[in-house]
């Protein structure tokens, strides 16, 4: 190989590279960072500086008013103490820096999963952009990202040994064990394993005899390694406890009908979702590319989650990528002009995919985000324009003191800025407090008939909500509340003292 050739296929990025090095750094720099528009990040990371502070993981809470303390699966505990750490190095650069590359790292293993499945390089990059968009309405610095990424390495893995055999079905069980301990979208893996396990079973119905036999055998070796996978999940601190969490969670019906992100999407709620869900029903009526009986089973799995609640259509797009490139490769088979075209752009492009090449410039990306977030070049911080960065810092000036009344989007933010002085009425972990406690809270902030006996009950002395909100509006009209503070965030309330 010449000089000139080995440095062309150093220099010279894959689609896969350039894929890594634009979304890392686009998502990096970006400031205020797009990852910072909730405040979950704030408790996570005060989660895992306690869990390195006591060296044990939690049972009951720690940032609430309410006692006796409330029983908490902090079933994220590996994630937050890799949060922590990283916060504890470089602040909150380090904690956007990692979800920033796990996104990136997520699509690039998604666009060279498609890539194998040969597909066509355009198909794949469609396919990888539809699922990139279509899971963006949860692109926030929470450990859910964790489950983007080992849901897209366990479909591959899955996927090419269901085409190929063999293959590195015994990486499943590990991956398993770090999926389980970072974050509770593990259940999405034993989907994936349930409908890899279906779909096999399913080959053997009007099949050889000798068919028949590989199917089984091949029904065998999963069924070992989804046991596998579930042994692997034990191994948490919460031992079976934790398997309960996901079944706990999607039973108790008030949490799932008055949490935004449990609720199912509004037809005009996020575009790409019903765009993406369209083009796959078309897709697969219109061209001649037969569903395999897995593939049917994980898009009409997945699609129906996606339909019944916000927070599964990232899943969706992901679990769907393969089926829609595919399908997609198949639509520019055909003999039509553009077709033809297409098919001479993704050939030539295939050469920079197909033959290995040192991944030089998303090293590169990497090697200088991590240098910008250590160095202080861009300082991430929760935007003030959409917390209530400023009403907090006048409550310390005020040093206003006693039991608060939060709205459940600032109780993160009240946490990472407040705890331990500060402990929240509610926060994001809505799981933990139940219905019975997520009852009193809207019946507060809808103010009917014995609001004010609750807050009575909980000794509320002070009050902080969004400025806009109905429910600030109306502690204004309140005799026995004094508004002391207001921007276009927040405003604070204190409890006028009754005189006796």
């Amino acid at each position: 190989m010449s000089d000139k050739h080995r440095l062309t296929r150093y220099l010279v990025p894959s689609m896969a590279d350039l894929l890594l090095a634009t979304l890392l750094c686009a998502l990096f720099f970006t400031n205020p960072s797009y990852l910072l528009l909730d405040g979950d990040t704030g408790y996570h990371i005060r989660a895992g500086e306690e869990i390195l502070r006591t060296r044990t993981v939690p049972r009951f809470d720690i940032f609430s008013q309410h006692t006796p303390p409330l029983p908490w699966t902090a079933h994220e505990w590996l994630a937050e103490v890799i949060m922590a750490l990283l916060h504890q190095a470089w602040g909150m650069n380090g904690v956007v820096g990692l979800y920033a590359l796990l996104l990136a790292l997520t699509f690039r293993q998604l666009f060279k999963a498609l890539i194998g499945y040969q597909t066509g390089v355009l198909p794949a990059v469609a396919a990888t952009i539809a699922a990139l968009v279509c899971s963006q309405l949860h692109w926030l610095a929470r450990p859910h990202l964790f489950s983007f990424l080992f849901l897209v390495l366990f479909h591959y893995l899955l996927e090419n040994w269901r085409r190929k055999g063999g293959g590195k079905l015994w990486l499943l069980p590990p991956l398993m064990l770090l999926w389980a301990n970072l974050h509770g979208g593990f259940a999405a893996g034993f989907l994936l394993l349930g409908a890899y396990l279906a779909g096999t079973a399913a080959g053997m119905i009007g099949a050889t005899a000798e068919a028949c036999r590989a199917a089984r055998g091949m029904t065998a070796h999963l069924s070992r390694v989804a046991a596998a996978c579930l042994a692997a999940t034990l191994v948490n601190p919460y031992g079976w406890r934790l398997l309960l969490f996901p079944l706990k969670l999607v039973s108790d019906r008030y949490l799932m009908d008055h949490v935004a992100e449990f609720l199912p999407p509004a037809i005009h709620g996020w575009g790409p979702f019903t765009w993406l869900l369209l083009l796959l029903i078309a897709l697969f009526a219109l061209t001649p590319k037969k569903a395999e009986p897995t593939e049917l089973l994980l898009v009409l799995g997945f699609g129906y989650m996606a339909l019944t609640s916000v927070r599964y259509i990232p899943l969706f797009g992901l679990v769907t990528a393969p089926a829609l490139a595919i399908r997609l490769n198949a639509v520019l088979q055909g003999s039509g002009r553009w077709q033809r075209l297409l098919r001479e752009i993704s050939a030539r492009l295939a050469p920079l995919e197909e033959h290995a090449r040192p991944p030089v410039w998303g090293a590169v990306a990497i090697a200088v985000v991590t240098a910008a977030a250590a160095g202080g070049l861009v300082r991430h911080a929760f935007d003030r324009h959409l917390m209530p960065v400023d009403a907090y810092q006048f409550v310390l000036r005020q040093g206003i003191k006693g039991k608060v009344f939060n709205s459940d989007e600032f109780g993160d933010y009240l946490i990472y800025r407040g705890y331990p002085d500060c402990r929240v009425f509610i926060d994001g972990r809505l799981d933990m407090y139940g219905a019975q406690r997520l009852r009193e809270y809207n019946e507060v902030i809808e103010f009917r008939p014995g609001w004010d006996q609750v807050l009575q009950r909980y000794g509320i002395r002070w009050v902080i909500f969004e400025a806009d909100s109905r429910f600030a509006r109306f502690l204004e009209q309140r005799s026995e509340w004094q508004l002391v503070y207001r921007d276009k965030v927040a405003k604070v309330f204190l409890k006028k003292q009754v005189p006796r």
